[in-house]
């Protein structure tokens, strides 16, 4: 870490960058049972359990409302075949309620094994870490105390955009992080709609729902990957011909840019995923 206030105040900015980008890649390679070492995990257990009861309620009740909206009379339930459809049905959706944290947690190791695949074919994101080149380094030490002083505010400026957009990019991974958990929690209520006919989309919206939650992960891994190449081939030019605070200004907007870049496909993961699933 320099002495010179100016740059050491840019190397934590890019500090704080390149440890959110670690995080990010350690989050989305890690289970949710594994996550913080699993006491969330123990608590969205509990929850689901809990709900179960709930879940055999609606069974009955979206049932009961399937069966007296599909027949006018219970002369089609002499019809084997017709009860026996609606047996199937109310089956099923007992085996989900029952069994709706292990549907969940296989859904997700189906999507984390392409996450997983991504990430162990394309490389890692060390080509996403941004570095203050020696000749800025150089150039602002060798400033005097006049010519310093735009400096204090360019650096001040764009290190706290830096800190803003490295927040902004990590809240939006734990915020899909929660969302696995939240889905996983309440999964029982759902799932119990799949008793009913004409309730039955809600759990299928359910379900394709949460597998986008859980595609998510592999499109943020490709991002960091793509940004890494693209960072990596596009690093700011450095022009020492012109003013030291011109030079500065010009760096940090490129890096600023490259890490907007990142973080709208971040915060975009959703969408994209809900645009490739249809919903």
């Amino acid at each position: 870490m320099s002495d010179n206030w100016i740059v050491a105040n840019l190397e934590n900015a890019f500090s704080t960058w390149n440890d959110k980008m670690t995080e990010i890649w350690s989050i989305i390679t890690t289970s949710p049972q594994e996550f913080k070492g699993g006491a969330i995990w123990n608590i969205v257990t509990t929850i689901n359990g809990g709900l179960q009861a709930i879940g055999y309620a609606l069974l009955i009740l979206f049932f009961a409302m399937s069966i007296f909206k599909s027949t006018a009379s219970f002369r089609d339930f002499q019809r084997p075949e017709y009860a026996l459809k609606h047996f199937i049905r109310f089956l099923a959706a007992k085996v989900a309620i029952t069994y709706a944290l292990d549907i969940m947690t296989v859904i997700y190791k189906i999507c984390g094994g392409v996450v997983e695949k991504i990430a162990g074919s394309l490389g890692g994101i060390s080509g996403a870490a941004v570095t203050l080149p020696a000749a800025i380094e150089t150039a602002v030490e060798e400033a005097g105390f006049w010519a310093s002083i735009p400096l204090w505010l360019v650096t001040i400026l764009g290190s706290l955009f830096i800190t803003v957009l490295s927040f902004i990019m990590i809240m939006s991974v734990y915020g899909r992080f929660f969302k696995l958990y939240m889905y996983t929690a309440l999964a029982p209520v759902p799932l119990s709609s799949f008793a009913g006919e004409g309730t039955s989309q809600i759990g299928k919206s359910f379900i394709k729902s949460y597998v986008g939650v859980c595609l998510e992960g592999a499109v943020i891994v490709l991002a960091c990957i793509i940004f890494s190449a693209f960072a990596s081939a596009s690093t700011p030019n450095i022009d020492t011909s012109i003013t030291t605070v011109t030079m500065i200004w010009k760096y940090i907007g490129e890096a600023i840019f490259n890490m907007l870049i990142l973080v709208g496909l971040i915060k975009g993961a959703d969408r994209i995923v809900k645009e490739m699933l249809g919903t």
